[in-house]
């Protein structure tokens, strides 16, 4: 039986797992060569079986509804992959290799997160006064301005004047977070410290999110104890910290980066798509 610290470990063996991998690429493969389409259906249900002897696991949605979600969707496509021995600034290479084949684009601009805001917002988002980007969030029409963190504010005018200016030319690569929206990343030292984390942006659209990982199960740890703290000062429900990660830390992950990147989203800008529904098949409002 696995200890407590060792169960982050997969029960599947390597090889296992390889020929898992080899399976479901065989089947695709076969079902694509009698051309049978193959379409993700969601898991979250409004109505779930009748049957007597299947119990449903039940859950409540309160994201955005159909009407104002159109980038959105509670159940979405992800590709998430990992390079040992890279660091982010390589990962950004083989994203602008990835893009270049499904959409036909170019080498995408490296931003820094200073230089965006600056181009964008003008403003340095590191150095600006909490109070005058209260005033600039304000002047959005946001409401219960004085409730929000600096980087809750940061958040806003990012998404607000930052994010719909990026990607027309070519992908935008932002690079070099506040040390504060590091989450999973490495931070560097400096001043100011950064988080080396990217986040790709194309035609105003976010499309992934990569970190040069944190790799340091301490420091991992204070973040998440840092993170439930924020989190009760908030009002928020408490979660529990992901040992098994914290665990898998302690016996070693190899230097890397990793990325998460949206299939939907890069469907919908491969195909003009303004809305994520035209590239699902079932959205949440008939799920």
């Amino acid at each position: 039986m696995a200890s407590a610290r060792d169960d982050w470990r997969p029960t599947g063996s390597l090889e296992a797992l390889r020929r898992r991998a080899e399976m479901l690429a065989t089947v695709r493969s076969f079902f694509a060569a009698r051309d049978v389409l193959e379409v993700e259906t969601p898991l979250l249900a409004a109505a779930p079986v009748t049957d007597l002897h299947l119990h449903a696991l039940s859950c409540r949605y309160r994201g955005p509804g159909a009407d104002e979600g159109r980038r959105h969707n509670p159940e979405f496509t992800i590709l998430e992959w990992y390079r040992p021995g890279w660091d982010h600034r390589r990962l950004m290479e083989e994203i602008d290799e990835l893009l270049a084949v499904v959409l036909g684009t170019g080498p995408g601009e490296r931003l820094s997160y200073a230089e965006a805001f600056l181009r964008h917002a003008g403003l340095d988002p590191h150095a600006e006064p909490e109070g005058r980007l209260r005033e600039r969030v304000a002047a959005l029409g946001v409401p219960s301005v004085a409730e929000l963190g600096r980087d809750d504010l940061l958040d806003l005018l990012l998404s607000h004047l930052v994010e719909p200016r990026l990607g027309h030319c070519q992908p935008s690569f932002v690079v070099d977070y506040p040390a504060s929206q590091a989450a999973l990343a490495r931070v560097r030292p400096g001043s100011p410290p950064l988080a080396e984390r990217f986040e790709v942006f194309v035609e105003g659209l976010e499309l992934a999110n990569g970190y040069h990982e944190l790799v340091d199960a301490a420091a991992q740890r204070r973040r998440f104890e840092a993170d439930l703290e924020a989190r009760r000062r908030e009002g928020l429900p408490a979660v529990p910290i992901d040992e098994r990660l914290l665990a898998a830390l302690e016996h070693g992950l190899p230097a890397c980066a990793g990325v998460a990147l949206g299939l939907d989203r890069l469907l919908m800008l491969a195909l003009g798509s303004r809305d994520i529904a035209e590239v699902v098949a079932f959205p949440i409002g008939r799920a």
